[in-house]
């Protein structure tokens, strides 16, 4: 970290008083780095470090979904803590609209504006890191890994159901939902799956093929009774659109 030109690093600076005598005051770069750490402690990704609510772009033409899901996050924000009442935030929507970009804007406005403690958590890699604390050469256990999750004030889980279901994954999942449901703790996710009961896409098309993982619901990859359990503890906030990543390399490399 580069010293500070005001302080020299030594986080104290003096000052005159109104009596004309001086002092030492706390110099402004010791609440900037305490900021910094804050908002590394939340590890975000590097892919999303530069996600704000500010930067999140709605440009001409969009899906009016995306001018409504931004203004909806900076409500939400306005009103934490007192009017969320521990209610999170549930992004839906199709892939590359920016659920993940707002979902960190708004844990990062709320870290940094409102003094929260935040985590952000990729939902496959979770699971993973559970899966391998099994391993007995592992010196971790799982309630070592999960007591950040659960400690979280604001915990965003990115991409909720990718991870093929089965019953250890739903077990998992309802582990981590039930414990912040019943602490009334905020929590905001993402997941590219439409918000509906097991069965209620159609898994077969009109010529009878198959479709593919994507076209499942949010109550096939993790059971019916934790997404209703979100109905409960969130907000859905639904996103349509096209693949933003896929313009941007289209307009880069066309």
């Amino acid at each position: 970290m580069t010293k500070c030109a005001i302080c020299d690093g030594l986080g104290l600076v003096r000052v005159m008083t109104s009596e004309g005598n001086w002092a030492s005051r706390e110099c402004e770069c010791q609440e900037v780095q305490r900021e910094e750490r804050r908002i590394a402690a939340v590890q975000i990704p590097e892919r999303y470090r530069h996600c704000t609510l500010d930067t999140y772009d709605v440009i001409r033409g969009a899906d009016a979904s995306l001018g409504r899901a931004l203004l909806t996050a900076r409500k939400f924000v306005e009103a934490y803590p007192v009017d969320t009442v521990g209610r999170g935030l549930l992004f839906t929507g199709s892939i590359g609209v920016g659920k993940t970009h707002l979902a960190v804007g708004v844990l990062r406005r709320l870290v940094q504006e409102r003094g929260a403690r935040g985590l952000f958590c990729d939902y496959r890699e979770l699971l993973k890191s559970i899966q391998n604390s099994y391993n007995p050469q592992v010196n971790v256990t799982e309630l070592e890994l999960l007591k950040p999750v659960f400690a979280a004030e604001v915990l965003v889980i990115d991409d909720l159901g990718a991870q093929k279901p089965n019953e250890w994954v739903w077990d998992t999942v309802a582990l981590i939902l039930n414990a912040r449901y019943n602490d009334k703790q905020t929590t905001i996710i993402t997941t590219n799956y439409a918000n509906l009961p097991a069965g209620g896409g159609a898994y077969l098309d009109e010529t009878g093929k198959k479709l593919t993982v994507s076209d499942f619901t949010l109550g096939d990859r993790i059971g019916d009774r934790m997404r209703s359990r979100l109905a409960e503890m969130c907000i859905e906030i639904h996103m349509e659109g096209s693949d933003w990543r896929q313009s941007v390399k289209l307009a880069r490399f066309g």
